[in-house]
């Protein structure tokens, strides 16, 4: 039986348990906590500014980019 990520307590199957990969609605609600508290973090690999070249910092087109057809 798959253990709970956050107390280690067993994890009944999907079809039997809303709160699956986690034990309790509360155990979800306390990873769901650490996200927004940013305790977790996705680690990323970073570029230079060669790399970057002319691109905006959130990854995004720049709007006048979007405009042209």
């Amino acid at each position: 039986m798959p253990k709970c990520p956050i107390c280690d307590g067993a994890v009944k199957p999907r079809a039997e348990n809303a709160s699956f990969p986690f034990c309790t609605p509360r155990c979800k609600m306390i990873d769901l906590g650490k996200w927004v508290n940013e305790e977790y973090r996705i680690p990323a690999e970073e570029l230079d500014e060669e790399e970057l070249g002319d691109r905006p910092s959130d990854g995004r087109s720049k709007p006048d980019e979007d405009m042209r057809h």
